[in-house]
C-alpha cells in the first residue's frame, strides 16, 4: 500500500498527453526583448506548463513552450533538441533569454546552458521542484520505470548519475522554488551549487506550476534575480 502512495506522484507525472511548442509572440514592452523558455517535466507536455507561460505574457515576456517526449530519450539527446528548437524559434530581437522548468526539464535546462554552443546571452534561470542533487525516488524507480522512461535512470541521487555531472555555468543566476508538500523530490534534493535563491512554497510536486504564488515568484525572479516571500510582497 505504501509502495502504491509513493508512486501515485510519479505516475500522474507521467501520464502521456500531446503537446508542442509554443512559439514566442512579440509584445512592445520592454520585456519583449527577453525571451523565456519554458520546459515541462517528465512524462508531461507543453500543455502543463500553460499557466506558467500565461502569467509570464501577461507580464510582458516572450514564451516559447517547448513539448518533448521522456519516453525515448536520455538527458543530452533532449538537450540536443531543445538547443535547436530555440534557435529555430529565436527572433533577432532576443537579445537576453531565460528559462523556466519544472521537475525533469529544469535538469535538461542545465544541460543546455552548460554546453559551449549555449544559446547566448542566457540571463537567468527559474527551478520549479527541481532533483537537481537526483531524487531518491527515481533510485526506487529506475528499476520499474527505466524502460518506459529513459531519463528516470539518469535522475538518480549517487554520484555517477547524469543530473549529478551537470556542471553550473558562470554568470548565469539560477532562482529554485521548492513545494512544501513534494513527496517525489526531497527539499535537500532541490538546491545546486552557485544558486542565488531558495524559496520554499505551498505545493506538491505534480502541479506546483498552477500555485499563483509561483507564478508571482518566477516573474519576479525574471526580473529582479530575487525572491520576495509573500508576506513581505504584501507589505510593500
Amino acid at each position: 500500500m505504501r509502495l502504491r502512495l509513493l508512486l501515485l506522484p510519479m505516475l500522474l507525472a507521467c501520464l502521456p498527453t500531446t503537446g508542442r511548442a509554443q512559439g514566442p509572440a512579440a509584445s512592445d514592452s520592454a520585456a519583449a526583448r527577453e525571451l523565456v523558455v519554458v520546459l515541462h517535466g517528465m512524462g508531461r507536455t507543453a500543455r502543463s506548463m500553460r499557466p506558467v507561460e500565461l502569467a509570464l505574457r501577461e507580464a510582458g515576456f516572450d514564451v516559447l513552450n517547448i513539448g518533448y517526449s521522456s519516453y525515448c530519450c536520455s538527458i543530452p539527446e533532449l538537450g540536443a533538441t531543445i538547443r535547436q528548437e530555440i534557435e529555430a524559434k529565436r527572433l533577432p530581437t532576443h537579445t537576453r533569454i531565460h528559462f523556466v522548468g519544472h521537475s525533469l526539464g529544469n535538469i535538461i535546462a542545465r544541460w543546455v546552458i552548460a554546453q559551449e554552443d549555449a544559446p547566448p546571452g542566457v540571463g537567468r534561470l527559474v527551478m520549479l521542484a527541481p532533483p537537481n542533487q537526483g531524487a531518491m525516488m527515481a533510485n526506487r524507480f529506475a528499476p520499474i520505470a527505466g524502460w518506459l522512461l529513459e531519463p528516470i535512470d539518469e535522475l538518480r541521487n549517487d554520484s555517477t548519475a547524469t543530473v549529478r555531472q551537470i556542471p553550473t555555468p558562470p554568470g548565469v543566476e539560477i532562482g529554485v522554488i521548492a513545494g512544501r508538500d513534494d513527496s517525489t523530490v526531497r527539499l535537500e534534493e532541490t538546491h545546486v551549487a552557485g544558486e542565488t535563491a531558495h524559496i520554499v512554497v505551498k505545493g506538491n510536486h505534480t502541479f506546483i506550476m498552477r500555485e499563483p504564488e509561483v507564478h508571482r515568484l518566477t516573474v519576479e525572479f525574471l526580473r529582479s534575480g530575487r525572491f520576495t516571500p509573500a508576506a513581505a510582497a504584501a507589505a510593500r
